[in-house]
């Protein structure tokens, strides 16, 4: 039988270096896709798959986002006797749960697989999620919950990554996987390529930002010597950890957007705002307007 999946893993320790001089003093993870910051999206994402523990691994001057997932109480007053009940609803909705969130720090910025290293002792002996913050995926059915359906189907030690089709001139860019025989919703992983030469991908499939992993990846993350960039790849120890597990695949119904590019950030804004039935009628006209459509 599988574990449950409690736990996710919340890497937020990045400079945001793509996005100066926005990010000199606030965090890439809180810029706003339309009304909410970008990690509240992923966040309401995870606790929409019932994910019951937030593991937020964080750096210096990101203490904005651990204040964002706190109670703002001179902002309740002022709500309360305003009479905007609706808003006070709205931020309770989204406000965690008392003891549903973790921070830690990760001291030196030594790429994903060491910040996922960071949160060892919090997670434990037990499967977690891990998410990506600054992809957003844009679904019906979120992203992790549709993996979490793949995972209890396999009832097995396994570990799930999300996968998306990319164009083949863009493959190089991203990790990429091969893929095997079908079991269910998901697919077999059969090799996992970071960042291949041009022509050398085994397939058409990236891997999205978006993984449920077993415990044993932190012993091999304990040891991992540094990969691409001078950092330790979260990729490489995956690669080791599939000598011993199986890795699967799972093609999500939805759209990913990096926002971790301007374009992407800029792209998720419209879709997200055009998924809304309070200000999409106006907003498409604006955009027909600039557009001279």
């Amino acid at each position: 039988m599988t574990k449950p999946i409690r736990k996710a893993i919340l890497p937020v320790a990045g400079l945001g270096t793509r996005f100066l001089p926005a990010t000199k003093a606030m965090p890439k993870e809180m810029l706003p896709v339309v009304d909410r910051p970008l990690i509240q999206h992923v966040v309401d994402e995870a606790r929409e798959a019932g994910i019951e523990h937030l593991i937020f691994v964080t750096g210096r001057n990101k203490a904005v986002i651990e204040d964002h997932f706190d109670r703002q109480y001179e902002l309740e007053v002022t709500l309360t006797e305003r009479r905007r009940f609706a808003d006070l609803e709205h931020l309770e909705r989204d406000l965690p749960i008392p003891g549903q969130t973790s921070f830690t720090r990760q001291q030196s910025p030594l790429g994903l697989g060491h910040a996922v290293w960071c949160a060892r002792d919090i997670v434990g002996d037990e499967p977690f999620a891990l998410l990506l913050p600054d992809v957003l995926v844009q679904a019906e059915r979120g992203c992790l919950a549709q993996m979490m359906d793949a995972y209890r189907e396999l009832n097995q030690r396994a570990n799930v990554i999300a996968v998306e089709e990319m164009p083949e001139d863009r493959l190089h860019m991203y990790g990429v996987v091969g893929a095997g025989k079908s079991l269910g919703k998901a697919f077999e992983v059969t090799e996992m390529i970071e960042k291949p030469a041009r022509g050398k991908a085994p397939s058409n499939l990236i891997i999205t930002g978006r993984y449920i992993l077993q415990p044993e990846v932190f012993d091999i993350l304990e040891n991992q010597s540094w990969g691409a960039g001078g950092e330790i790849q979260l990729t490489d120890a995956m690669i080791k950890l599939a000598m011993n597990q199986p890795f699967f695949g799972v093609k999500f119904e939805g759209r990913a957007f990096d926002c971790g590019s301007k374009i992407g950030f800029l792209c998720a804004n419209v879709a997200y705002a055009l998924d809304r039935d309070d200000i999409a009628p106006a907003f498409r006209k604006e955009l027909e307007r600039m557009l001279g459509a």
